[in-house]
């Protein structure tokens, strides 16, 4: 009881769910109760995961950072190609912490329970292969995968070895997802049809146009390292290392950083496999600095109906100088109602068409004579009760979490969670790759020019 009453004082009521219609459970909250009381228990010397970072750029330093706000989780090592970042690890996290430049020297170490991989995407399923098959948990960036060819050799892999493996959409780990879950589930937007999914920037930073370091140079990084898997090798060129995102090579562009985020929530919440037709249209139109990757894309991706879900037709787009700032949103549509999914919650606006059809207005009924016209009118009023003619009035739903609210640092925690007790991963590696397959088609479509088939079933080109 105490757990219960310490939960409701962290929760205070911060989080908003106005106008709930036909609600069946309030398992969001739910989650967030099992979430809040886990954190709150007492870990042993014997219970603590040791961790090691692989790859200590932003996402490498976001990521180990909340993984060390988890109770019972300690920072053991660090591990980048360039200098610069190890020297920073120990003046965040201490002189005791290791760094290293190689990855297996993290892999060898007997006192590191799992790694968190936040390199490069071209080097993502390589280390997280070799950490499993080393006996090492694996929190893996998104992409999964750098090619589609990968994703069956890591699921296959992780499923070998047994080892614990989370992919980082931290979306599949939000109670604003979930909520929106449950509420899809119980038919509060009607049949889904069709998804507008949009993430747009208009700066150079969000354009992946990093700063780089001063120190720069061959001495500093270890290039040869960084290119040793690569198909082609280049001289020394610090954009190719510290705007990796904008090289096909290396990265996979707007539909791997971002459409992924996109599909990872949209089939959480509608418990999708996949589309069946992916085709993608984009240029480079602005950021003209020497990638090899559109600035501006679109896509169009069509979903077969299952038994989860009706058919439905998803529009992703990202434009990296889009006129008016950065935004993003998943608009949901149904026959009843449209969901709109924003970071800190969501809104729905419903509306239910009436039983009749309409009389009048913009129709043809006003272009017959006034005798027809008087016919219509007694039929229709015949065959229609006046309760029929009436639209119904829904509500709108609007959804907030709680404030200060972390998604990602959930997901870390219940990343931890299944390394403890061998639970069950929130996303794993099968998940990881329905999400990711589709936008890397999304590439595949745009440089190709052509429309990619895939099976959702078998996660696979066609």
């Amino acid at each position: 009881m105490s757990h219960r009453r310490n939960f409701l004082k962290q929760l205070g009521g911060s989080a908003l769910l106005l106008g709930a219609g036909s609600l069946k459970s309030l398992a969001a909250k739910e989650q967030r109760e099992k979430i809040i009381l886990a954190h709150q228990q007492k870990y042993t010397p014997n219970d603590t995961v040791r961790i090691a970072g692989i790859g200590m750029g932003i996402m490498g330093y976001n990521d180990v950072n909340d993984a060390i706000k988890v109770p019972g989780v300690e920072l053991v090592a660090c591990c980048d190609l360039y200098d610069g970042r190890l020297a920073h690890a120990k003046e965040l996290y201490g002189n005791n912490i290791a760094t290293v430049k190689h990855y297996e020297d993290i892999l060898s170490r007997k006192d590191i329970d799992a790694v968190i991989v936040a390199t490069s995407d071209n080097w993502h399923s390589r280390i997280c292969m070799d950490a499993m098959k080393a006996g090492k948990a694996v929190y893996s960036e998104k992409p999964m995968v750098h090619q589609i060819k990968q994703g069956w050799d890591v699921i296959n892999t992780q499923k070998e070895t047994g080892k614990v493996m989370q992919v980082g959409s931290q979306r599949v780990s939000s109670i604003v997802f979930a909520k929106a879950k449950e509420m899809f589930e119980a038919g509060d937007i009607g049949k889904i049809n069709s998804v507008e999914a949009v993430f747009n920037r208009q700066s150079a930073l969000g354009a992946w146009e990093y700063t780089i370091p001063l120190d720069s140079s061959p001495q500093a990084v270890d290039w040869e390292r960084y290119q040793e898997y690569a198909d082609k090798k280049y001289s020394w060129d610090e954009k190719r290392f510290f705007w990796w995102r904008n090289y096909r090579e290396y990265g996979t562009g707007v539909a791997g950083d971002l459409f992924v985020h996109l599909l990872s929530g949209l089939h959480f919440i509608t418990s999708s496999k996949g589309p069946e037709k992916i085709y993608s249209i984009g240029g480079l139109t602005y950021w003209k600095d020497g990638r090899n990757v559109p600035d501006v894309m679109n896509a169009v991706l069509q979903y077969p109906e299952t038994p989860e879900h009706a058919a439905f037709q998803v529009t992703l787009r990202v434009n990296f100088v889009s006129g008016e700032g950065e935004t993003g949103y998943t608009r949901i549509t149904g026959t009843e109602g449209v969901m709109e999914m924003h970071d800190e919650g969501f809104t729905i606006k419903r509306h239910k068409m009436s039983k009749a059809p309409g009389i009048g207005g913009w129709d043809s009924f006003a272009t017959y004579t006034k005798d027809m016209q008087q016919k219509l009118m007694e039929a229709y009023n015949k065959k229609y009760s006046a309760e029929d003619q009436t639209e119904p009035k829904l509500t709108d739903i609007t959804y907030a979490a709680p404030e200060g609210y972390n998604e990602h640092y959930e997901h870390m925690a219940n990343f931890f969670n299944s390394v403890r007790t061998g639970s069950k991963v929130v996303e794993d590696p099968t998940f990881g790759l329905r999400a990711c397959g589709p936008c890397l088609c999304c590439n595949e479509s745009y440089f190709q020019n052509k429309v990619i088939n895939w099976n959702a079933e078998e996660i696979k080109t066609v």
